[in-house]
C-alpha cells in the first residue's frame, strides 16, 4: 500500500492524514518483523544454490523460528505476571 502524495503547494486532508498514519503503523510493524528475521545470518548472507525451493525453504525456516522466538518470549512474560 503506498500513501496518497501531497498535491503540489496543497495540504492533505484530515482523513488522508489518518489513512497514512494507518498505512505507516503497518508498515512498521512488517519493517521490524523483517530485521527481525535477519538476525539469522543466511538471510544476510548471499545464497549461491541456483535451486529457488531452497531459498525458499531457508526464508520459511527462519520466518517460524521468529515466529517460535516470540511465542517463548510471550510464555514468559504472561509467567511471570502476578
Amino acid at each position: 500500500m503506498q500513501p496518497k502524495k501531497r498535491p503540489p503547494k496543497g495540504t492533505l486532508t484530515a482523513e488522508e492524514k489518518a489513512e497514512h498514519r494507518r498505512i505507516s503503523s503497518i508498515r512498521v510493524r512488517i519493517e521490524h518483523s523483517i530485521g527481525s528475521v535477519k538476525r539469522y545470518r543466511i538471510i544476510r548472507d548471499v545464497i549461491r544454490s541456483r535451486c529457488s525451493e531452497f531459498r525458499d525453504k531457508v526464508i520459511e525456516t527462519c520466518c517460524g523460528l521468529h515466529n517460535f522466538r516470540l511465542i517463548q518470549k510471550k510464555r514468559i512474560n504472561d509467567q511471570n505476571k502476578p
